[in-house]
């Protein structure tokens, strides 16, 4: 078991350049209600600093783990979805959706389906039916569908990155921790952004959302750097 004063040497100085994009982000502040380029690559930066974390282990680490390669592509697909969101009151906000549903899907399949942890799975079943019980009646036309799929997507993603989390004993691994944690916090950012656009402001709506998000990313991202399926094991799980 790797020590968390091991991983904080190890991965904390590939992590600085994400830390002080999110400062800038946090710091400049630029206006949601005047969207351009600028703000894009503003929000956007952080998770192209996650992309430069990801291929400073290197590209051949990315090329022999399928399950690291995954969450790099979810990245790329969710800093696609960021800047669409930037023109959201510009009619967006749908684009954006879909980019963030591939990412999770791709997560998901980072995660994998083993171990299957069906009871961890209907306590996500139920806790995603009870958010769309939530939100149904504020919503109208074809975000009726949509979200309901989004949230399905995003609960099972929150499904198997919690599925193997072992929080004591020989199997206890930190990057399991960092990938359930970064779910929970990714749905949390998503369940905010669907109050505040759907059925009711939420106070501090922004703040709440963008660091949620910001920490899931990271701890995500994180979780990619003890991979789960190295591409020999990957290969075996394919043959059988």
């Amino acid at each position: 078991m790797v020590s968390p004063v091991t991983v904080v040497k190890s991965e904390g100085p590939k992590l600085v350049p994400f830390f002080k994009a999110t400062c800038v982000y946090f710091v400049l502040w630029l206006p949601s209600s005047s969207p351009s380029w600028v703000s894009a690559l503003i929000k956007c930066l952080p998770i192209f600093c996650l992309w430069l974390f990801l291929l400073a282990h290197g590209l051949g680490f990315l090329l022999t783990h399928p399950s690291a390669t995954r969450i790099f592509v979810g990245l790329v697909f969710s800093a696609i979805g960021d800047a669409f969101l930037i023109w959201q009151d510009q009619g967006y906000f749908v684009h954006g959706l879909l980019m963030f549903a591939v990412t999770h899907m791709l997560y998901a399949s980072a995660f994998g389906m083993r171990p299957l942890a069906l009871r961890t799975g209907l306590v996500m079943a139920g806790l995603s039916g009870l958010c769309y019980a939530l939100l149904y009646p504020c919503l109208s036309g074809a975000f009726t569908y949509l979200v309901g799929v989004y949230v399905a997507l995003i609960s099972f993603m929150g499904w198997r990155a919690v599925a193997g989390l072992q929080l004591a004993g020989a199997d206890w691994r930190w990057t399991e921790l960092a990938a359930g944690s970064g779910a929970l916090f990714f749905i949390i950012s998503d369940m905010t952004i669907a109050l505040n656009k759907f059925c009711f402001p939420v106070p501090y709506s922004r703040a709440v959302i963008m660091s949620t998000y910001y920490a899931a990313q990271m701890l995500i991202a994180l979780s990619a750097v003890e991979s789960r399926e190295p591409v020999e094991d990957y290969r075996l799980s394919k043959a059988n």
